[in-house]
């Protein structure tokens, strides 16, 4: 087993086809299939479905899949603190970004940067909000965003937008929600997907059931956004998530969004250096360009639907 082929595996889970898979990894098809093939000689057992629509994973695909997150992460990791240890030019800025941030940001994001800073360096890393702290107070990242930032002295914030939680589901709403805002008490009786604790998204969704009286019902736990948004268009079941991770989705129509009332969920969205390290011009140039995105992205409606 190689680390290309677990990449390859978790792009075609991602993509949902092999098609799609390719040309995200500009890879021709059969290498995508010879991989997928090995590894499924490998463990003696399917690891996909094939349906009309593409791919969905086996029931061994699902377990693959877990650990093979958890081998690329940790040897993402790896690089990134070997990587670490040569001191980067005065020029070069890292930011830490939530995946669900990232899906909509970070395109735009590098095009300003390199525009406006041609001559910089900009590196990106991913990862839940948990780990950006620590990568921001450590020095390992010189601007991080980060959702409900804990108050310390050795980290200043500046608040970027109110990041409200819908829910997703299917487009043919197999639960019948219905029409209109759902009660945040309804949500315990609408078979969810998500993350593990203690995930923050998870911490908020399981606090404001239990002060409406309720309990969730977890269908399956997801630490992956992709899949989990895959599993949702597939019809497994619904999950929460901000909107603008799903902005294309719901205005083509793949997946549908409720507003959840009595109580909303919200979660604060900021900005964030540490007091520990110096913060570079670099740095401080590329908080204004991400405010700036995001500012653009909350007025083309890409972080709120209209009419909910």
């Amino acid at each position: 087993m190689e680390i290309r082929q677990l990449q390859y595996f978790l792009k075609i889970v991602e993509a949902g086809t092999l098609s799609r898979a390719a040309i995200s990894m500009s890879v021709g098809q059969p290498v995508l299939s010879r991989a997928i093939k090995s590894l499924e000689d490998e463990f003696g057992t399917p690891l996909f479905h094939r349906t009309g629509r593409g791919v969905v994973l086996s029931r061994a695909g699902k377990l693959l899949e877990q650990h093979a997150r958890v081998v690329l992460d940790a040897v993402g990791h790896a690089e990134f603190e070997i990587n670490a240890l040569s001191v980067a030019p005065a020029e070069r800025v890292v930011v830490g970004l939530p995946p669900s941030v990232g899906a909509v940001l970070t395109a735009p994001l590098v095009r300003q940067f390199s525009r406006e800073l041609p001559n910089s360096a900009l590196g990106i890393v991913e990862g839940f909000s948990g780990y950006m702290l620590e990568w921001l107070l450590s020095g390992q990242v010189d601007v991080a965003i980060l959702y409900n930032a804990p108050r310390l002295r050795t980290l200043a914030t500046d608040p970027l937008v109110t990041d409200e939680i819908f829910l997703l589901g299917p487009a043919n709403d197999p639960a019948n929600v219905g029409d209109g805002p759902v009660q945040a008490a309804r949500l315990a009786g609408i078979p969810m997907i998500l993350p593990t604790l203690p995930h923050g998204l998870r911490v908020l969704f399981d606090q404001v059931l239990s002060k409406a009286g309720a309990s969730p019902t977890v269908q399956l736990e997801i630490n992956a956004m992709p899949s989990t948004l895959s599993l949702v268009e597939a019809g497994v079941g619904y999950t929460i998530l901000s909107y603008s991770c799903v902005h294309a989705q719901v205005t083509s129509g793949k997946i549908r969004c409720w507003r959840i009332v009595q109580p909303t969920m919200t979660r604060s969205l900021v900005v964030a250096t540490s007091t520990k390290h110096p913060v570079t011009r670099e740095a401080r140039l590329l908080m204004r360009m991400i405010r700036k995105q995001i500012d653009r992205l909350v007025d083309e409606g890409c972080w709120a639907p209209a009419g909910l």
